[in-house]
């Protein structure tokens, strides 16, 4: 009875170590999965805005068609311009004088394609908005559009992706801590994005410890 008795005990006592141990290096597990996931998640956001960007150069505005976007990126072109001082002679009818006037007169030098700016030889826009998280079937949210500001009609867009589709299979309260996390050293909300469809803005809201968050 009394090595039946230590058997438990040595169990109840290993039960408890592994509980304890658990409870310390599964924070640190999480984090580190995290890390992984969002840098490959943020380069996705980094193409999309870079592709936003050249749209909106293009084109005036955003897009928050995915295939649009993509298709846009395969097919169409910047038009190379150069800028230059110029000058030329009006005549002043009412001093009955000629006079010299300056202007500026843009050339267009010719035309690039817009995959071999952004992207050069690789092809990663074709993806982007897919989710690069493996057992993951999800794409980014991407919406885009127009708000007013101090009666100026200006374009905006944002793509997202929740934290739920990113850490999917990971411990549930250490999720929902994520997600409440407030911090100039986390990614704070409940969702990774870059843009805003209320404000001006096209940064993400990633920490700089993933690098640049600016365009």
């Amino acid at each position: 009875m009394k090595i039946v008795i230590q058997l438990v005990l040595w169990a109840v006592i290993g039960f408890l170590a592994f509980m304890v141990y658990d409870s310390v290096i599964g924070p640190v597990r999480f984090n580190k999965l995290k890390e992984k996931r969002y840098a490959k998640a943020i380069e996705n956001l980094r193409d999309i805005r870079k592709s936003e960007l050249a749209f909106k150069t293009v084109m005036g505005r955003f897009e928050k068609d995915p295939q649009k976007l993509i298709a846009f990126i395969d097919t169409a072109k910047f038009t190379l311009t150069q800028r230059r001082d110029s000058s030329f002679i009006r005549f002043n009818k009412v001093l009955n004088i000629d006079e010299p006037k300056d202007t500026i007169v843009i050339d267009t030098l010719g035309y690039a394609s817009i995959k071999d700016s952004l992207f050069g030889s690789g092809s990663s826009y074709k993806n982007m908005m897919t989710v690069p998280i493996e057992g993951v079937d999800a794409k980014y949210d991407l919406d885009a559009g127009f708000i007013d500001k101090n009666g100026l009609k200006i374009a905006v867009f944002e793509a997202k992706v929740s934290k739920d589709v990113l850490l999917h299979d990971q411990d549930k309260d250490l999720l929902y801590q994520e997600k409440d996390v407030v911090s100039v050293d986390g990614v704070n909300g409940t969702h990774l994005s870059v843009g805003s469809m209320t404000e001006v803005n096209t940064t993400g809201n990633w920490p700089q410890s993933y690098g640049a968050n600016d365009q």
